[in-house]
């Protein structure tokens, strides 16, 4: 809380007629107006950056002897304190002495430019100036909060009647009517990262603010010299304000970047020459005052305070081309030019695979023949249209431009050599353009389909609709069948889901799609099946994700049991080996011994859950969600607060099940930290499921280094080219039963054309 009069710490020590005698009385501030429309003080002291100027710019005026000229301890009488501030606008900058614009009097509006922006800074910086007495907004917030007794009795309505209670709350309040306005809500498309893809209740890993009865602190005023690394201070990181202006600091520890939660932080009337890089990891900044220190500089990390509505600057020495920029086009614009100038930070050490099984094992898999290993990576690769400044606003925009970010896409697909490329948010154009001819040169064929909405568009609107694609080795792997999933159209065609408001509004209007590919393995006859899906990210919207996953499972189940009737492949004795894995155990130059007698036939299989699978994208869900618990355990009750009390047939009367036997492939290590990375959120979102009957994991990938995501806001960035970070993962086939009855002979499938 700011007053912009005169503190009342040192009101008593001015003298009260100092007004008529100054002659600075008659120079009136462009913004504040002359001396009697506010409580002006009288001359003013310097500002501690640089001296004062006189109307001519001829000389400064280091030393002033006013009413503020009270003795200070350990200085000599007569000198000027150095916290002590002036009530004028800093001196013009090189470029407005240079057009001749200098002269008049400091507070002149011939002395520097005045606009809207400029004006509010000049606002600011004069009720800061004034709240210079120790714990200045303590004081003031107490005083505010003082309970008035009122004499004056209210006058209610004696007819009106209380409002009835229901389920604990007053009727009206959380109603299905207000709660439908919330629920009602546009669709969006893509989480925002301001706030992450996650719901209002408690989650774990989203940036909440830590509970705590006060979140302010002032200590402002009191003379601080010195903040140690290891104050205690840094340790409440609940605190949204921080006042620590007027004080007598040289240095600020770069761990204030600890108190990630703060809103407003006051460094003003300090004797700071710099301004710490770490302050740029406060991203829920969005007032930070920097007036009367001796800053000549701004580090371009600062770029990344995307919220940020104010940076005080005035009363430093500040590099004219940045003032200018805060002058004639506010805050905002600063932040802008600090960002896309800021260099890119050092690179993050290699992701490291994380083994399952021990050096023996993997040992003993590379001289067995008979072992079959495939890999899996998994990748939302953020579509072109969504990623837009906007969104990341905290991302230089060179590193948001698409020709920067789809060649780190590339590079990292090409470098897992991976059997599957699962990627989501991969747009029309992109596809067609881009990936299919750049994978086909590594040897890689693709199933794509984009969401529902494509058939309704044409043009550019069309090529810009985003889906997902599944590509994979083709010298290992024929593609058998591939289908589309699409949830809106599964919905309607199951009779138990009533044509009710909510299917209409929540669950037809989503056209999200999942890919399911049919493979088997040239040389085995092994099959395998890979569902690639991108479920919605509305956190409003959690009954809906539930039932897209039930939809999903339903559908992956019955086709698994189709292909469980086709007959087994024929293999011949020419079938390619696997080259392209070199964590299999095979390489080109030593190839596995699996050839076969002419006329033997693949494995073949009772139903569909004997079929080796894969789920694997973005579910927009953490762990602990009903679509992880739905996942993993194979079954969700009924009630499960996820459905937010919707209806939606047998799937709310009778619960979620599936006998898919899946499981994480991270399950045996833990989830990873994150697999989405902004500055509003950092969770696990994306999974890759395997069937636990018929799949064994070896390894997955690791995650990020720590150190360096402390110093990194959020994704994408110069080095990870999408909110998202992709995760990979080494299966094992597990031996088929041995009473697994055979089938005749057949001839095999006719080589897939592959793409859409």
């Amino acid at each position: 809380m700011y007053y912009p009069q005169q503190s009342p710490g040192i009101a008593h020590k001015l003298p009260g007629s100092h007004h008529d005698q100054s002659p600075w009385s008659r120079s009136h501030h462009p913004v504040l107006g002359p001396p009697g429309a506010q409580n002006s003080v009288g001359p003013p002291p310097t500002s501690p950056g640089y001296p004062l100027y006189n109307g001519n710019l001829s000389h400064a005026l280091h030393h002033h002897h006013g009413p503020f000229s009270h003795p200070i301890p350990g200085h000599p009488a007569g000198h000027h304190h150095q916290n002590s501030l002036s009530h004028f606008p800093s001196p013009p900058n090189g470029h407005t002495q240079q057009h001749g614009l200098g002269s008049g009097s400091p507070g002149s509006a011939a002395s520097q430019m005045i606009t809207p922006h400029w004006q509010q800074q000049l606002l600011k910086c004069e009720m800061i100036r004034a709240s210079r007495s120790p714990h200045h907004r303590a004081r003031a917030s107490a005083m505010a909060s003082r309970t008035v007794t009122k004499s004056a009795i209210p006058i209610t309505n004696p007819n009106l009647k209380a409002a009835a209670e229901v389920n604990g709350s007053k009727e009206g309040e959380g109603s299905e009517k207000g709660e439908g306005k919330a629920e009602a809500s546009p669709h969006i498309d893509h989480p925002n990262p301001a706030t992450g893809p996650v719901s209002e209740t408690p989650r774990p890993h989203a940036v909440e603010r830590p509970e705590n009865t006060w979140n302010s602190l002032d200590m402002g005023g009191v003379f601080i010299k010195n903040i140690p690394p290891t104050s205690g201070l840094f340790s409440f990181t609940f605190l949204t304000n921080l006042y620590l202006n007027h004080n007598a600091l040289q240095v600020i520890p770069p761990q204030i970047a600890k108190l990630r939660h703060l809103e407003l932080l006051d460094l003003s009337g300090n004797q700071l020459h710099h301004v710490p890089p770490e302050l740029g990891m406060l991203t829920q900044l969005k007032e930070l005052y920097l007036f009367d220190n001796r800053i000549e500089t701004l580090p371009a990390e600062l770029g990344t305070l995307h919220q940020l509505q104010t940076l005080g600057i005035e009363g430093n020495p500040l590099d004219p081309s940045l003032k200018g920029i805060v002058q004639k086009d506010g805050t905002p614009a600063l932040i802008a030019y600090l960002r896309d100038s800021c260099p890119a930070p050092p690179p993050p050490g290699d992701r490291s695979w994380t083994n399952l099984i021990s050096p023996a094992e993997r040992e003993s898999m590379q001289n067995d023949p008979n072992v079959e290993t495939f890999t899996v990576l998994c990748h939302n690769i953020l579509a072109e249209k969504y990623a837009t400044e906007r969104m990341y606003a905290y991302t230089p925009s060179w590193a948001l431009q698409w020709d920067y970010r789809k060649e780190l896409i590339l590079t990292e697909l090409m470098n897992s050599h991976a059997d599957f490329l699962c990627l989501q948010e991969v747009d029309i154009g992109n596809y067609e353009e881009f990936f299919v001819p750049h994978l086909a040169g590594a040897g890689y064929e693709g199933v794509y389909w984009p969401k529902s909405r494509y058939k309704t568009m044409t043009g550019t609107e069309r090529r810009q609709v985003d889906g997902c694609a599944t590509f994979y080795n083709a010298s290992k792997y024929q593609l058998v069948e591939k289908q589309l999933v699409e949830f809106s159209h599964l919905a309607m065609q199951r009779p138990d889901f009533k044509k009710t408001d909510d299917m209409f509004n929540r669950v037809l209007g989503k056209d999200h799609v999942a890919v399911v590919g049919l493979f088997e393995n040239k040389e085995t006859g092994t099959r395998l099946i890979v569902t690639n899906v991108h479920i919605i990210s509305d956190p409003q919207f959690r009954d809906v994700k539930l039932v897209q996953v039930a939809l999903m499972l339903d559908e992956v189940e019955k086709i698994a049991n189709n292909f469980a009737k086709y007959p087994p492949r024929l293999l011949s004795t020419n079938s390619p080996t696997d080259s392209s894995d070199d964590r299999s155990g095979s390489s080109s130059d030593n190839p596995p011994d699996r050839s076969t007698s002419a006329g033997k036939l693949g494995p073949s299989y009772t139903d569909g859950t004997k079929i080796p699978m894969i789920v694997c994208g973005d579910f927009n869900s953490i762990p602990g969600s009903g679509v992880y618990e739905f996942l993993s355990n194979g079954s969700v009750p009924s009630h499960h607060p996820d459905f937010m009390s919707h209806t939606y047939g047998r799937y709310t009367s009778d619960g979620l099940r599936h006998r898919l036997g899946l499981r994480s492939a991270y399950a045996a290590v833990g989830e990873l930290p994150m697999t989405n990375y902004t500055a509003g959120f950092q969770g696990c979102l994306d999974y890759i499921w395997y069937s636990s009957a018929n799949l064994a994991v070896n390894a997955v990938m690791g995650e990020v280094d720590k150190s360096y995501l402390e110093k990194v806001v959020g994704f994408p960035n110069a080095h990870f080219p999408s909110d998202h970070i992709c995760i990979m993962g080494e299966f094992r086939v597990k031996p088929p039963p041995k009473d697994a009855p055979s089938r005749p002979a057949q001839p095999t499938f006719p080589q897939s054309n592959g793409a859409h």
